[in-house]
């Protein structure tokens, strides 16, 4: 693995951490960055297949959607998609340029891809939150070496999540350069079956033994469970991120992280995980049996 990779994925882990720990509005703040980053790109490609998008207002509406989401996670923001797509569409409505159904579909794919499922990353670190807050504009620090158990559910689920997808990008990575030989999809060639089945069960390991730590009901199976989420939501980002730069004839979505290339080549893996495991953690793991 070439030097600048593993020092730029060094800089993004201790990055990520320390969004992750804050929370509150640094967490947003962080992640606001990356989306704004990731939609640059986004649209880009899209502009490459000589698409016009609303490229600057999906960015402003995707940017309100994080501050809503910081504000009201479990009231306004899901309003907030379906009112900023109907304002895109009217703004591309009365362009001098009469707008195409690419142009529209490329813009409400950008919010949605871009901003709308990122979003639940902010939801997610939120919970619990508010409660323990010692720091200003909402953000949490840790003021002893107490357990993980003690931290906020927001706090102890992303880490867990963000694990989950660091052991499914280093199993696939690492065991597919070893023992790859079967080429998994056309869509990128580079990934084998070997890797994705190592990357999802580096990332069920990970789920399975957070589980245990945590005290989680039902450890075994929702630790199982939660691990096969990630690992097959984050290798569907994967995919479907490449299958995006195919299309648009370039190798990677940008420069700005050496090694790397640009942010959706890091984050792809993070943007269909983000309400799979917002929802597992409110909506499915309170049902299952003790």
């Amino acid at each position: 693995m070439p030097l600048s990779r593993v020092l730029s994925a060094i800089v993004a882990i201790a990055l990520a951490l320390g969004m992750i720990v804050l929370g509150g509005w640094y967490f947003t703040l962080g992640f606001g960055i990356i989306i704004y980053l990731g939609q640059l790109e986004y649209f880009q490609l899209v502009r490459a297949k000589g698409i016009a998008p609303a490229a600057k207002t999906t960015l402003v509406v995707s940017q309100a959607l994080l501050i809503i989401s910081t504000v009201y996670p479990t009231t306004l923001a899901d309003a907030v998609l379906p009112v900023a797509g109907t304002f895109i569409c009217f703004y591309l409505l009365f362009q001098p340029k009469l707008a195409t159904i690419a142009d529209i579909s490329a813009s409400i794919l950008g919010l949605f891809y871009g901003g709308y499922l990122p979003s639940y990353w902010v939801r997610l670190r939120s919970l619990g939150n508010a409660a323990v807050s010692n720091l200003p504009l909402g953000g949490y620090f840790p003021t002893s070496l107490e357990s993980l158990r003690d931290l906020p559910i927001g706090l102890t689920t992303t880490l867990l999540a963000f694990g989950c997808i660091w052991a499914a990008d280093i199993g696939a990575y690492v065991f597919g350069k070893l023992f790859g030989k079967t080429r998994l999809s056309d869509i990128s060639p580079k990934k084998t079956v070997e890797g994705a089945v190592f990357g999802v069960a580096g990332s069920v390991g990970v789920a399975i033994v957070g589980a245990w730590y945590l005290g989680w009901t039902g450890w075994p199976l929702s630790g199982m469970a939660l691990g096969l989420l990630i690992g097959i939501a984050s290798l569907l980002g994967d995919l479907t991120e490449s299958m995006m730069k195919r299309d648009a004839g370039v190798k990677d979505s940008g420069q700005l992280i050496p090694g790397h290339g640009g942010i959706l080549d890091r984050a792809d893996s993070y943007v269909f995980t983000a309400p799979l495991v917002y929802y597992f953690v409110t909506l499915l793991l309170p049902l299952l049996p003790n």
